[in-house]
């Protein structure tokens, strides 16, 4: 993605292999900033604290901070230790077990003296695959959405809802949900994105309305309560999010308030659809909703509100009374039956234990 007119990534390794740098997502869209992790655990705080977020991004920062452990200590068990400190961070999506559970069976395989050259080749690899994984989620799903805009009358807009985060900001690059609108204005599509602001972290209005308008793209902020009635009003064309674990019968774990927007859409009729990194299967599970372990943070992301001040501070608020308590699940589950498909880089595919059944197998070569 281009910011300021330069191309970045949201992670990129260090000279000497000796850190990572990531970029700040906690003081967006008011302030850019990176940090540099140089233990592996700066990167389990990084992903904990959503420094970093996205179920790739953490993935693959999981990935560079075992890295830097093995430079550290290379040694089985203290390889075995930081795997589980990394997988604690955040336990719902399935990119992180799955990138730290891949590494470490690598660099268990190899000898001790080799280990930390062949930890940073496996992270850096893996960043690169996400990068080419999201291009292709946005091809396919460029091509649902060339189909749904040559539905229209010429010279209308496709208006495209979607929720959270699941852009540049929540990958190493081009994003999941996001990637197929980038490629749709690129490839010179009328689109316009309806973007959730997403509470209480508010990545919407904060991370996706941000990344949209500096890449071009025409975006309005609506809140959360708004999609169903902008659906109801025939002003949605379809309905795209991310992911953080689908099931192998297509039940689908992704932000809080997702399942809400997918039953709106049931009822009027319009698509929704899921961009899904095969990353994010979980074959293991089938049902989502009795056995996706739910994340559930800290309240007081719900009681308090962070945001810019009129003399350019960035300052937090409280926005309820004195003791209030409060409950912060940070996921949901939409069952298959309201998911119209998913965008995957192989292709899309029907949210059905028979259409993933193939990903239980690696893809050929």
């Amino acid at each position: 993605m281009n910011v300021n007119g330069r191309h970045w990534r949201t992670l990129w390794p260090c000279a000497g292999a000796t850190a990572f740098e990531v970029v700040d997502q906690r003081v967006l869209p008011h302030r850019w900033e990176t940090v540099r992790i140089e233990t592996v655990e700066a990167a389990a705080q990084a992903i904990r604290d959503m420094t970093v977020r996205g179920a790739p991004l953490i993935g693959v920062t999981a990935a560079y901070g075992l890295a830097l452990q093995a430079r550290a200590d290379a040694a089985d068990a203290a390889l075995q230790a930081a795997a589980t400190r990394l997988k604690e961070a955040r336990p719902t999506a399935v990119n992180l077990a799955w990138a730290v559970d891949g590494a470490l069976a690598a660099l268990l395989a190899a000898p001790v003296a080799s280990r930390a050259a062949l930890a940073w080749q496996h992270a850096a690899a893996l960043a690169d695959d996400d990068v080419a994984t999201n291009e292709a989620i946005g091809r396919h799903g460029l091509g649902l959405l060339d189909a749904l805009a040559r539905r229209k009358p010429a010279g209308q807009v496709l208006n495209v809802l979607t929720h959270c985060n699941a852009g540049w900001l929540a990958t190493v690059d081009w994003g999941t949900a996001l990637s197929p609108l980038y490629q749709a204005h690129a490839a010179g599509l009328a689109v316009h994105v309806w973007v959730d602001e997403t509470r209480p972290r508010n990545q919407g209005a904060s991370l996706t309305a941000w990344e949209l308008q500096a890449a071009g793209v025409p975006c309005t902020l609506v809140a959360d309560n708004a999609g169903g009635h902008l659906m109801q009003h025939g002003l949605v064309d379809a309905v795209i999010v991310g992911c953080d674990r689908v099931t192998r019968q297509g039940d689908v774990c992704n932000k809080i308030g997702t399942y809400l927007k997918a039953l709106a859409a049931w009822d009027n009729q319009v698509p929704f659809y899921v961009a899904m990194p095969v990353s994010t299967f979980d074959g293991s599970l089938r049902d989502g909703l009795r056995e996706i372990p739910i994340e559930h943070r800290s309240a007081r992301e719900v009681t308090h509100l962070a945001g810019l001040s009129a003399q350019g501070e960035l300052l937090e608020v409280q926005l309820v009374p004195e003791g209030t308590q409060a409950a912060n699940p940070a996921f949901d589950v939409t069952p298959a039956r309201l998911v119209t498909a998913l965008i995957t880089e192989r292709g899309v595919l029907q949210a059905s234990e028979e259409a993933l059944q193939p990903l239980l197998t690696p893809a050929p070569g």
